[in-house]
């Protein structure tokens, strides 16, 4: 058996479970999210836990068993309490600002980079160089930081860019600048 997969998920209180026709629904303070399931995949619900099990030892089976309980806790976890991503913007003159729902960045280009806030997901800048990026759907946040992420990825030389907040930048050496021996 999968060591994440045969793991129960407790259900917190005020979170509500419900299987649906290969759909799995899950209702919480922060909002609601589905997500259809394989259907190899049986879930069961019982005495505030989910226990996901699969019919057989296949290799398809042993693959998407683990896969679909982490889908399921990820969810419980969403509508609890909520993801979260935390970006930092380095460089001179960098510095971003919320506008209504759009997320106004000045990144060195001759042009101002404009991000619009999509269903689902939060966009809170609380300081010039920050960003604050939280939602139920890990997957959605994760993606929507990679998309801000990539309007300046952070360079090598001199950390410019916009980064994680938990990220290390790998620096590398300028030019050695050698003097040529005559």
């Amino acid at each position: 058996m999968s060591r994440i997969g045969r793991k129960p998920i407790t259900i917190p209180a005020g979170v509500e479970v419900k299987v649906e026709d290969g759909t799995v629904t899950v209702k919480g303070a922060k909002g609601t999210l589905t997500q259809k399931i394989h259907p190899l995949m049986s879930i069961e619900i019982d005495n505030g836990t989910v226990n996901v099990s699969r019919p057989d030892d296949e290799k398809q089976s042993r693959s998407i068993h683990g896969l679909t309980r982490t889908l399921i806790a990820n969810m419980i976890e969403g509508v609890s309490n909520g993801f979260k991503k935390d970006l930092e913007i380095n460089g001179v003159g960098y510095r971003v600002q919320k506008q209504g729902k759009d997320l106004i960045m000045h990144l060195g280009y001759s042009h101002q980079v404009v991000v619009s806030e999509v269903p689902g997901i939060t966009i809170e800048a609380p300081a010039p160089n920050k960003i604050t990026i939280s939602g139920p759907d890990k997957q959605l946040v994760g993606q929507f930081a990679a998309e801000v992420r990539s309007k300046r990825p952070p360079e090598p030389y001199k950390g410019k860019g916009i980064k994680y907040a938990n990220e290390t930048i790998r620096r590398k050496e300028g030019k050695a600048g050698v003097k040529g021996t005559k």
